[in-house]
């Protein structure tokens, strides 16, 4: 470099962005690398960055270079020499915009175009088996977590997570033969930044009936019993049946969840949603009947009256 021209830059300002437009994805944190020039003769007392969100200019001084460091989320991370770098922590949408400099106050020293900062939120992509949207056990789900500032390159790190725990590194989340313990909120994040969390994307998987049992709680001493019948399925069951097995035969016996039963037998629930139906094992009761009950009770009545009866008759006598 010639003598003269060397001697021309030293005298003026200028300023140096190393990446004219940026791209940050919420709640990451992101530099803005940039590199200044002044004249020998002058002493640079402040360098000020500015957020300019329309046009004509309208905005706000964000961070400067006698500002304490931290007290905001915009850190100055230069100096007073040549680097003129601003670093914002977890970046929001509203930091959408151009940033600028000024120097020592003087809004005349402003130099350069500035730069662009767009903000940009990650996005998960899910491929389903059915039209409808439903999942069903068995089938696989493809989860794509996409960063739009790598314009589809997938040079991002990712890390997913199922109801807030990691699971998995990567771009892509595959579920492959599904079940019900697949169901679950899933997010994607940058991996150096766990702030930049996506929206979040619900698996519900839907399945038939399962572990279809019956409990038994005697309601009256002997005489009744109701039976309950419980099924785990998605979504719930629809149809309960009750059935008495009567020799080689079953007979339909009621179609609520809870059935009162007063005879003995043999006894099953068989429930059923539209993804299919269960049988539960059959329950053996053993009821006294109420016929059998009463005549007890006539009985012991009967035997206290002859009893009574007879001391009354000693005592005459």
């Amino acid at each position: 470099m010639s003598p003269s021209l060397s001697d021309a830059l030293c005298n003026t300002w200028r300023v140096e962005y190393q990446q004219q437009h940026i791209c940050a994805v919420k709640g990451s944190s992101v530099v803005m690398p940039c590199s200044f020039y002044h004249p020998d003769n002058v002493r640079v007392k402040n360098i000020v960055w500015g957020h300019v969100k329309s046009k004509p200019l309208k905005g706000c001084w964000i961070s400067s270079s006698n500002w304490r460091k931290g007290t905001t989320r915009f850190r100055y991370i230069g100096d007073k020499h040549h680097n003129c770098s601003l670093k914002i922590h977890q970046v929001k949408s509203n930091d959408s915009g151009n940033y600028i400099i000024r120097f020592n106050d003087k809004i005349s020293r402003q130099p350069g175009n500035g730069l662009s900062l767009k903000v940009v939120d990650l996005k998960v992509f899910v491929t389903k088996p059915h039209r409808n949207g439903t999942i069903k056990e068995g089938d696989s789900v493809n989860l794509t977590c996409m960063n739009s500032c790598d314009s589809g390159n997938f040079s991002s790190a990712f890390t997913w997570f199922k109801d807030r725990e990691p699971i998995h590194k990567g771009p892509m989340l595959n579920l492959s033969n599904i079940s019900f313990t697949n169901s679950g909120n899933y997010t994607c994040s940058l991996t150096r930044h766990k702030r930049t969390t996506s929206g979040v994307i619900n698996i519900n998987v839907e399945y038939g009936p399962k572990n279809t049992s019956v409990s038994v709680r005697q309601v009256d001493t002997g005489i009744s019993i109701t039976l309950i019948c419980s099924s785990h399925a998605n979504p719930s069951v629809e149809n309960y049946t009750w059935f008495k097995v009567v020799a080689d035969d079953v007979v339909d016996v009621g179609h609520q969840p809870v059935f009162l039963c007063g005879e003995s037998g043999h006894y099953l629930c068989s429930v059923a949603n539209k993804h299919g139906s269960q049988n539960s094992s059959v329950v053996t009761l053993k009821i006294q009947s109420c016929w059998a009950a009463s005549t007890r009770d006539i009985l012991f009545i009967a035997i206290v009256a002859a009893v009574a009866m007879l001391l009354i008759v000693i005592t005459v006598i």
